[in-house]
Formats: structure tokens, sequence, C-alpha cells
């Protein structure tokens, strides 16, 4: 059995709980949880009627031998600092987006967990999904051939009282805005299917909240096989949420995964069909509750399964570190209203307080 521990009692954490103590994972269990703020530890804490704590370092001297993997759910800002803190007790650290805001954080990240003999999990559970496993076997058995343009866009609502609801939610040390936090999974599925990055060029605007960082931006981004990508993203759609999508479009075909979680199948076209084509628009067609989608326990799943048979994970620290450092090359370009050329060192983005 592995039992995860929460650093971080959040909206994210909810989530987490809500999988492990209802044993939606075989062979995974929940066994505390922790916050700095103490009314949120006891409410999650007795929830579920688990120990709760407001020191990890406590929690961890007490259920050291009980923990198997803690996971790191706490301010965006603080990812770094408390995965490097945790490593100290051995055990597997599963971190949510983004694993840093600063790219020398992550690198401390993945350093310390290998020292530790660790493994470290980056979640970006969208890969997870249906829709893009299905995307990703296309592109995998080569059915778009060249890549022409690959395209992601986040139409999100996130109104003023969703930033007041925290003190750290907006702000460049602690949050990055919506490249860095609501976008973050999308840019990581945008590069995990065109490759490598070679540069970007992005501008954003703060259109209808106060807060220190963008919610609206684009970029457009050249890969190294030739592709060109686009990042639309905004948390100013109102009243609702509207999408959170990924198109791909190759010279033999074209793939659309809409949803407002990258959940529904909408388009998929090939110039050679194949056995299951005909099926793609409907069973790859359902659409998530929420933004957190269904991924999340299909992620929790994978985490189990390469702990147990000890086998590679589908982002691990060096796979998240990529979508990080294209993130900082957004803002680096925001700031700069240059072209930033990727493999590149920070010296006007602000995420992270830098």
């Amino acid at each position: 059995m592995q039992n995860f521990a929460l650093m971080g009692c959040g909206r994210i954490a909810q989530r987490y709980a809500q999988i492990l103590a209802e044993n939606q994972v075989q062979g995974a269990n929940i066994v505390a949880v922790c916050d700095t703020k103490r009314e949120r530890a006891k409410k999650l804490g007795e929830k579920y009627n688990l120990p709760w704590y407001t020191d990890a370092h406590k929690m961890m001297s007490e259920m050291k031998d009980e923990v198997n993997i803690i996971a790191i759910l706490t301010e965006s800002g603080l990812h770094a600092k408390h995965t490097i803190e945790m490593a100290q007790y051995g055990k597997h650290i599963v971190v949510e987006k983004p694993m840093a805001l600063k790219l020398e954080d992550a690198d401390s990240m993945i350093y310390i967990c290998d020292q530790a003999k660790i493994k470290l999990f980056v979640v970006k559970q969208n890969r997870l999904n249906y829709p893009v496993i299905k995307m990703r076997e296309a592109f995998d058995a080569n059915r778009f051939g060249k890549i022409v343009m690959g395209t992601v866009r986040v139409r999100w609502c996130r109104p003023q009282a969703y930033y007041d609801q925290d003190a750290w939610r907006g702000t460049w040390g602690m949050d990055g805005g919506v490249f860095a936090n609501q976008a973050s999974h999308h840019v990581d599925l945008l590069e995990w299917m065109l490759g490598d990055p070679v540069s970007v060029y992005a501008k954003s605007r703060t259109a209808l909240v106060d807060i220190e960082v963008e919610d609206t931006g684009v970029a457009i981004i050249t890969f190294a096989s030739g592709a060109i990508g686009i990042i639309e993203a905004t948390n100013a759609t109102r009243p609702k949420d509207l999408e959170g999508s990924i198109s791909i479009l190759g010279e033999k075909g074209s793939v659309e995964i809409g949803g407002f979680a990258v959940n529904e199948m909408k388009v998929w076209n090939f110039e050679t069909p194949v056995e299951g084509d005909e099926e793609a628009l409907t069973l790859y067609k359902t659409n998530p509750p929420d933004v957190y989608g269904f991924g999340h326990l299909s992620y929790l799943e994978h985490v189990v399964n390469c702990i147990e048979q000890g086998s590679p994970s589908l982002v691990d620290g060096l796979e998240g570190r990529k979508s990080l450092e294209l993130i900082n090359a957004i803002y680096e370009s925001i700031e700069t209203g240059r072209e930033v050329t990727l493999r590149f060192q920070p010296k006007r983005c602000r995420l992270g307080g830098c």
C-alpha cells in the first residue's frame, strides 16, 4: 500500500483527498494532511477522519513510518522550498504544477531528489486524458506526418473573487499569471506534441482584474521541427469557463480536442483511415464535471504503478522543467518586447520574484 500525506489543504487538495480517501486508486491511501492555516488542515482532516497538522516536519516526525509519498499542494511559489525540505525524509514526492517558478529552483529540486534517491513526479494530468492519449498514439504512429502548427487555447473565467481568496494569488513571487498557472498544462501538451521550442515571442495584459500579473496573453513559438505553436490564454472569459483546448495540424491529418479541460474530441481527420477512427468522436467525447477533469485519478494510479514496478515516470523533474523553461521564456519576451531564444538565462522575467 502506498500511503500519501498531503502538504497543503487548499483547493486542489480537496480533489486529492477525495480520490485517495474513497479508495479510487488501487493500492493507495491517505494517512495525513497538513496546512499552515489551522482551519484548513482541521477541516480537511476531520472530513476524512485523518490526523492533521500545521507543521509538515511534525507530521513527518510522527508519521514517517506510515508515509510513502508526500504530495506538495501548496502555493506555486513554495513548491520548490517544500519539495527540498521534504526530500530529507526519503519519501517519493508528487508536486503540483508548476513544479517551481524559477528555473534554478527546478534544478535544485531535481538534484536534491536525485541525491535522496527518490522519485519526483510533476503533475501533468492532462497527458492522461483519454482524447490526449488517442492524439499521442496518432503522433507516435506518424499519422500527422510533418507537423505544421499546434494551438492551445485557455479561455477560462477567474473573477476578482478568485484572486481575493488568498493573498498569494495573482502575485509574481508566489503565483504568476495565466501562463504560469492555468495554462501551464496546455503549454506542456503543446511542447509534448511539437518537440523542442527554439524561440518565443509573447504579449500580455491585465484586462479585467486587479492583480500584479497578466490575466490575458498570446505567444508565438517556433519549434526545432519548423512547426509554429500558438498559445492563447486568458482568465478574462466571462461569465464562465469556455474552453481548454489543443489542435494539431499536420500534412496528413488534423486533431482538435476541446471541452474546458482538454477532454472532448472535436476533430479527428486523417487522410489514411485506420481501424478505430470511426469511434474517435464518440468514445472520447465525454466532458468532465470541472476544470480538473478526470486526469488526477489516472495520474495518481500512474504514480503508484511507477513506484511499485520501478518504471520511469511520464513527467519526472527533467520533463517537468521543459514547460517551465518555455513559460519563463514567455515572460522574458513579455518584459523585453523581443523574441527570446530558448536555452536562455532569465534577466527580466519577474516570475518567482526575479
